[in-house]
């Protein structure tokens, strides 16, 4: 049987199903956050009730909400259950920890809720969330891995006696997983060092106030706080109407973890995901083919992805190009094959592979949280958290930032700067609100692509093609001429307002180590630079960076854009 109403200093109004009104008179503390468990004794002194106390009475209106439970139907509590946080976050990623230590820094008790669902494969990991498990770092580390082979190569034409390189799948996928597992361990220790309390259980919605996380062993647990934090982030797409791709394929969240080369691999996505997968599959001497089914890169500037596009399939990676496959098969050997259709003649095709990647894209995690119970809508369509400019979600006391909030670029920084400002304003530190403007990315292709600002395509439509000016070269990076190497795709853009001062609206850069390039000019960019500031900025000579303080070549012009002298 249970009851609810509101406490009063004097009495405990309950009005209780088929008892009608009681009155009892409980002896609580003067300020109750969250949920806590006070034993009541009925009026007629046959059983003990227990009064839980949910949520924060300046939330709540005059008085705290209060419940009543039975004995026999007590809300299944552990010790753990009974504390209160200032601060909840779900989610272990990078911008749910960003949050949590800052806040914890400023101090406020916090807790994070983390738990990591094995992959289909079964594939698991630590604290850290997809960045650091998953995605940018060992990403970033395979990358370097195939960049290594390529100057192995070169390095003969520099005078160094090499012999053919030979690589050991399993020693680099040893040291990357020891290196993330070191970072598993960095997080746990900082939250530690910040008595931030870490749960590792699956955690779901009660109420508004109200967490209950469930352990691996089944153990429930309640949580409540102030103001909770969703940045469960996403994970990666399953194309589950493929016959197969479930059983036999593979995603991100495996490919780092293998024990074993992948050998022959077909990825399927024209993500960035795809083509940085793709890219490192190759540079380690893999048989890799990237099934496209539209365009690659949709997001970004068409013309940039297709000079990645380009070089990828000049440098061995075989690009099928608008296809999309039927069904994935065991064969007798173990090994897979695919059958896909050209959608342009209806033609079927087979290909047998050792391993299928799916990057076709990613799905939130809300799955699970019981958004309903907590009042949260999403997206219907996407299922992302709808937020505001403030990362709050219909319910003003919780908040989502990171993957899993609607229209918030998915990547790690901006996450974590969410994060941290998200803090800071609940500490009333701060009242600076996430600009998600003019953010830098960079996509670590063979031939690294990084960007900041609009797209050539945003900004006529943004402004009129009339009003846009393009800046543009073909250049040759000065590592690349000794060992004679192909620099065809090596390429600026500078997208910029033709009225003077003529304002950066986007840069984009093709290129060696294009995301160190672009860090540097998005400062200017975010400052307002314009590109007569452009202009008057000395380069560092001779660097790649410096060809963007060179560009003088119009689109408009129609003048050959190539890059000549030193």
């Amino acid at each position: 049987m249970w009851g609810g109403g509101d406490y009063t200093p004097a009495s405990l109004t309950c009005l209780v199903s088929g008892s009608g009104q009681t009155t009892c008179t409980p002896s609580l503390p003067p300020a109750c956050w969250g949920m806590c468990g006070h034993p009541i004794p009925s009026q007629d002194g046959t059983s003990s009730w227990t009064l839980y106390h949910i949520g924060n009475c300046g939330l709540l209106g005059s008085h705290p909400r209060l419940l009543l439970v039975l004995p026999s139907q007590r809300l299944p509590l552990t010790p753990a259950g009974r504390q209160c946080y200032d601060l909840l976050v779900i989610g272990g990623g990078s911008g749910g920890l960003a949050c949590a230590k800052e806040a914890a820094q400023l101090g406020k008790k916090v807790a994070v809720v983390d738990y990591v669902e094995p992959s289909p494969r079964g594939t698991r990991w630590g604290l850290g969330g997809t960045c650091v498990n998953v995605g940018c770092i060992p990403k970033k580390l395979m990358h370097q891995a195939a960049l290594l082979g390529g100057m192995i190569h070169d390095a003969s034409h520099y005078g160094w006696k090499v012999a053919q390189p030979l690589h050991d799948w399993g020693k680099m996928a040893e040291a990357v997983q020891n290196h993330v597992k070191s970072l598993n361990w960095g997080h746990r220790v900082q939250l530690q060092d910040r008595k931030v309390k870490y749960f590792n259980f699956k955690a779901s919605f009660v109420n508004p106030h109200m967490v209950c996380g469930v352990s691996k062993g089944g153990e429930e647990t309640l949580l409540s706080a102030d103001h909770i934090v969703i940045a469960t982030g996403g994970r990666p797409r399953y194309p589950t109407h493929i016959e197969g791709a479930l059983e036999y394929g593979i995603t991100s969240d495996d490919i780092f973890w293998l024990k074993e080369s992948p050998g022959k691999t077909l990825v399927v996505g024209a993500s960035y995901v795809a083509l940085e997968c793709a890219g490192f599959l190759t540079g380690l001497g893999l048989d890799t083919t990237v099934m496209i089914r539209s365009v690659p890169l949709r997001a970004f500037d068409q013309q940039m992805a297709s000079l990645v596009t380009e070089h990828m399939a000049v440098h061995g990676t075989r690009i099928l190009r608008g296809c999309t496959p039927l069904r994935v098969e065991r064969l007798s050997d173990g090994r897979l094959q695919v059958t896909w259709v050209d959608l342009a003649s209806d033609k079927k095709d087979t290909g047998t592979f050792d391993t299928v990647l799916w990057a076709v894209g990613r799905v939130p995690e809300t799955r699970g949280l019981n958004l309903e119970k907590a009042g949260v809508r999403t997206n219907p369509n996407t299922q992302k958290i709808l937020v505001d400019a403030q990362e709050a979600t219909s319910v003003p006391h919780i908040y989502a930032i990171g993957d899993v909030a609607e229209g918030r670029p998915e990547l790690t920084p901006t996450a974590i700067m969410a994060g941290r400002l998200l803090a800071q304003r609940l500490c009333s530190r701060s009242s600076d609100l996430m600009d998600y403007d003019n953010v830098p990315t960079t996509v670590f292709t063979p031939l690294e692509y990084g960007c900041v600002g609009l797209s050539e395509e945003e900004a006529v439509a943004r402004h009129g093609e009339e009003r846009v000016e393009v800046y543009h070269a073909y250049y040759k990076p000065l590592e690349f001429v000794v060992p004679e190497r192909d620099a065809s795709q090596c390429y600026i853009k500078m997208v910029c307002l033709r009225e003077p001062p003529q304002l950066v609206l986007g840069l984009h850069f093709l290129g060696p180590n294009a995301g160190e390039v672009t860090q540097g000019f998005a400062l200017g960019i975010k400052c307002g630079a314009s590109y007569q500031h452009v202009m008057r900025t000395v380069g560092i000579h001779p660097t790649c960076a410096e060809e963007v303080a060179k560009l003088r070549i119009s689109k408009r012009s129609g003048l050959d854009p190539t890059v000549t002298g030193c």
